[in-house]
C-alpha cells in the first residue's frame, strides 16, 4: 500500500511539473482601458439630422459609457479637444484629459459630456501625443483610443506619424477612427492613423461604436492551416509570427501544432490589430493584412507546402571546417538558406541552385523540391593534398577541366614549411615562386590528378 501511494505522490509532482512547464507566455490581458479623443471643435455645431453634430456625439457617447459600466473588466477615461478657447485664437494644444481612468466613473464622463461646449480648433496630432500620459504603466491592461471626430488636423502636426511612434512603444493599440459625416475624400488622411469608419448619419455611429465594442472586447482566436499544394492542411511545426501591419512588430509568435487528429492548435490573439501573418518556412510565405472578426474563432489558410533537401558526402571530415551548401531560388538570386553538409532542411517546393562550399565549390542548377519528399543529393568524397616547400613563396591552385581550360580557386601564400588540406577530386595545376628566386622566369608549375580518399604529396623545391 504504501508502495502504490509513493508511486502516486510521484506521478503527482510530475504532472504539477509538467503544468508548470506548459505556462502560456503568450496571452491577452484580461482588463482594457478605452480613451475616447473627442472632437469639441467649432465645426462639430453643424447639423446632423435633426440636432447639433455636437449634441448627436454626446448622446450616443453617453449611452455607450452607460451600457459599459456593469463590465468590471473595462476603464474608461475622457480627453477632448478643441473644447477650451476660441476658434480665433487658434490654439493648437487645446485639450485636456478631463476624465482619468478609474473604476466606476461612468457617471464622471457622462456628466463631464454634458458641459462640453465646441469651441475651437483640431489639434489631433497633439491631442494623441498628449495621450501618452493617460494611460497608467499596467501590463494587466491592453490600452485602446477612439477618435471620434468630424475633421482632419488643422494645426500642421502629423497624427500618422504621432500615432505610429506611441503604437511602436506599446503605448496603445492601433487606434479606431470614427469620422462624424465627413467626405469620403477625407478617408486617406486617417488610413495611416489607424482603422477609419465613416459614420454618415446618426445610426451608422452609433452601429460602429458598438461594433467596436465588440471587436475590442470580445474574446477572439485563432488557428493556422498550412496547405499542401492539393489544399490539405498537413504541414506543421513551423515557426508562425503575427506581425502588426501597421508596426512591423511581431505581437505574437507560435510553432505550428496539429494534434494526433491533425487539427491544428487553437490560439488567442488580440482583434484590434492587422496582421502580416508569416510562416517561417525557408523561404518564407506572408499572407498579408489579416483581420480577424471579434468575439468569434477565425480560420486563416496559408499555402506552404514543403519537401526537403539534404547533400551527402563521405569523408567530409577531410576539410577544416564543416561544409556548407549555400541556397538559392531558381528565379532569383538572392540567397534563401545555408545549410551545412549532411544536415537536412526543409523548403517550400519549387526548383533551387546549391553552390557547396567544397574547394573547389561545386555548383548544381534547377534542384526540384517535391511535396513531401527528400532529395538526396550525392556528391564525390574529397581526397587531400600535402605541399612540402623549403622556402616561402607565392602562388596559385587552378583546376583543369577535361578541356585543358583552367580556373582559378585558391591563392596559397607559403611560408615554408608544410601546408595540407582537403580537395574535391579532379585534375589540378599549381602555380608557385619562391621569395627566393629572382624573376618570374623562375615560377614552377605542377599538375597533378586528385582521387577520392587519396592523400597526394607536392614537393616544391
Amino acid at each position: 500500500m504504501k508502495i502504490k501511494y509513493t508511486i502516486s505522490f510521484i506521478f503527482l509532482l510530475f504532472v504539477i511539473h509538467f503544468a508548470k512547464a506548459q505556462r502560456v507566455e503568450q496571452s491577452i490581458p484580461e482588463k482594457t482601458r478605452i480613451l475616447f479623443l473627442f472632437d469639441a471643435s467649432g465645426s462639430m455645431l453643424a447639423p446632423w439630422g435633426n440636432e447639433l453634430r455636437i449634441d448627436a456625439a454626446k448622446r450616443v457617447l453617453t449611452d455607450l459609457v452607460d451600457s459599459l459600466r456593469v463590465n468590471d473588466k473595462v476603464e474608461l477615461a475622457l480627453r477632448p479637444y478643441g473644447h477650451l478657447t476660441p476658434a480665433k485664437e487658434r490654439n493648437c494644444k487645446d485639450t485636456k484629459l478631463e476624465i482619468p481612468f478609474g473604476p466606476d466613473n461612468n457617471d464622471d464622463i457622462i456628466n463631464r459630456l454634458k458641459y462640453i461646449y465646441p469651441r475651437g480648433t483640431t489639434p489631433i496630432a497633439y491631442s494623441l501625443e498628449q495621450s501618452a500620459t493617460d494611460f497608467p504603466q499596467d501590463d494587466n491592461y491592453r490600452n485602446i483610443i477612439i477618435i471620434i471626430t468630424d475633421g482632419i488636423e488643422s494645426c500642421d502636426g502629423d497624427p500618422c506619424a504621432v500615432s505610429l511612434a506611441l503604437q511602436k512603444k506599446a503605448i496603445f493599440l492601433r487606434p479606431f477612427v470614427i469620422g462624424l459625416g465627413m467626405e469620403e475624400k477625407f478617408e486617406a488622411e486617417f488610413d495611416c492613423l489607424g482603422e477609419y469608419f465613416n459614420a454618415k448619419n446618426i445610426n451608422a455611429f452609433r452601429s460602429v461604436l458598438n461594433g467596436i465594442l465588440n471587436q475590442s472586447l470580445s474574446k477572439t482566436t485563432a488557428s493556422v492551416e498550412l496547405l499542401d499544394e492539393k489544399n490539405r492542411p498537413v504541414e506543421k511545426d513551423v515557426n508562425v509570427s503575427f506581425i502588426n501591419t501597421f508596426t512591423g512588430i511581431s505581437e505574437f509568435d507560435f510553432i505550428h501544432f496539429r494534434d494526433k487528429n491533425g487539427k491544428p492548435d487553437t490560439v488567442e490573439v488580440d482583434p484590434v490589430l492587422s496582421y502580416d501573418v508569416v510562416v517561417n518556412t525557408v523561404p518564407p510565405v506572408v499572407k498579408r493584412n489579416v483581420y480577424l472578426k471579434g468575439g468569434t474563432h477565425n480560420v486563416i489558410r496559408i499555402k506552404s507546402p514543403q519537401g526537403s533537401l539534404r547533400v551527402n558526402q563521405d569523408n567530409s571530415f577531410e576539410y577544416d571546417k564543416d561544409v556548407q551548401v549555400i541556397i538559392k531560388r531558381s528565379s532569383g538570386s538572392e540567397i534563401v538558406n545555408t545549410q551545412a553538409i549532411k544536415a537536412e532542411e526543409k523548403y517550400l517546393i519549387g526548383n533551387y541552385d546549391i553552390e557547396i562550399l567544397t574547394l573547389p565549390r561545386i555548383n548544381i542548377k534547377n534542384i526540384n523540391i517535391s511535396q513531401g519528399k527528400k532529395r538526396n543529393i550525392n556528391i564525390p568524397a574529397p581526397g587531400r593534398i600535402n605541399i612540402i616547400y623549403s622556402s616561402k613563396g607565392k602562388g596559385s591552385l587552378y583546376s583543369v577541366d577535361e578541356d585543358g581550360r583552367q580556373t582559378w580557386i585558391k591563392k596559397l601564400d607559403l611560408d615554408g614549411g608544410k601546408t595540407s588540406f582537403g580537395i574535391q577530386p579532379g585534375r589540378y595545376k599549381y602555380v608557385y615562386r619562391s621569395d627566393r628566386a629572382m624573376g618570374s622566369k623562375y615560377t614552377q608549375i605542377k599538375e597533378f590528378v586528385v582521387k577520392s580518399g587519396q592523400t597526394l604529396n607536392i614537393k616544391i623545391y
